[in-house]
């Protein structure tokens, strides 16, 4: 791969969303991607993209975001993409309130060392920037781009500074940024600490599943190829400082999820599961509205719950002698 050819950097490509995202862009562009995240590739059970060949059309490069920021630069420097597209961040809620500041260093301090850089960069066309809902808070009703920030958790607060760092070099410098709040991504190759993946593993185990506040918190799923069509979309054809909510046409319970998993598998939700003590911070409801994306770039879910719920049980079955022996709950990397 050459410097100043037609490229994009993915940011925390070893992650759930960036994996696939890499994996899109192989599948449907011809760019070559430049992957970075602090840890070493993970397996194609995890990473559907290292399945196949993709000569020199990808690389992969083991970068910390906050520990290795000056190689990071000087890689970015050498490859001049016209794109870079960051999912980097600490993701996880509850464990935020242990050590909230390690959540504000990758979450705001080095995405506004990353952007001051970039902005600065004539070759860059555009820095997608990965957010999340959770910086609405607790919600009622359906919320679009343009509700206030209310973040109820150290991770939610984290990201909504990231966010507002990334607006003021809009202003002040007309940064090409353009931002993305996908609702709960889901789909196989998931972390297996999260709802559904974990579900289908609890049941293949015969482990009882603990639903925090009865499983009455309301989500809106979302396939993660569905999310990843929507983000390549901003990252074409975005606007500058413009944030774009991805979510589904319905919403359900984590309740009703877990119910329609414990189908699929083929067991009863009350044998599988019990209800215990909601967790501090869980928002009740979280309902976005994607009506933006769908008028400006004609993007809409296209893969249904059931047929990606589906999936998911498919995978776990299908590489189980993999996942049988992985951890089953987070494991934090300060």
């Amino acid at each position: 791969m050459s410097a100043g050819t037609d490229a994009v950097v993915v940011i925390g490509s070893n992650s759930f969303s960036g994996g696939d995202f890499v994996d899109l862009l192989l599948r449907e562009r011809d760019y070559d991607v430049v992957g970075v995240s602090r840890s070493p590739e993970a397996s194609p059970v995890f990473l559907e993209y290292r399945a196949r060949d993709h000569g020199d059309r990808f690389v992969f490069r083991q970068l910390d975001l906050n520990r290795d920021l000056p190689a990071l630069l000087e890689l970015l420097v050498q490859v001049r993409p016209r794109f870079v597209v960051n999912f980097a961040s600490q993701s996880e809620v509850a464990p935020s309130w242990d050590a909230p500041e390690q959540w504000f260093q990758t979450n705001a301090v080095a995405v506004a060392a990353l952007a001051n850089f970039l902005r600065a960069q004539p070759w860059l066309e555009r820095y997608v920037h990965i957010s999340t809902p959770e910086v609405y808070g607790s919600c009622a009703g359906t919320v679009g781009e343009d509700a206030p920030m209310n973040p109820s958790t150290p991770y939610a607060a984290s990201r909504a500074a990231g966010e507002m760092m990334l607006q003021t070099l809009v202003k002040s410098f007309d940064f090409p940024v353009s931002m993305t709040r996908a609702s709960n991504v889901y789909g196989a190759h998931q972390q297996l600490f999260k709802i559904i993946p974990r579900t289908a593993i609890y049941v293949r185990l015969g482990r009882t599943l603990a639903l925090h506040g009865g499983g009455e918190q309301v989500r809106s799923f979302v396939h993660i190829r569905d999310v990843s069509h929507g983000e390549l979309a901003v990252m074409e054809r975005g606007g500058d400082g413009e944030v774009y909510n991805l979510s589904p046409d319905d919403s359900a319970t984590i309740r009703e999820i877990v119910s329609k998993v414990c189908t699929h598998a083929g067991v009863a939700l009350e044998d599988v599961t019990e209800s215990v003590a909601a967790r501090t911070g869980n928002d009740a409801a979280y309902t976005i509205d994607s009506t933006k994306a769908r008028e400006r770039f004609g993007w809409r879910p296209r893969v249904t719950l059931d047929e990606g719920i589906s999936e998911v049980v498919d995978w776990v079955g299908r590489d189980w002698e993999t996942i049988r022996t992985l951890p089953l709950e987070y494991v934090h990397k300060p």
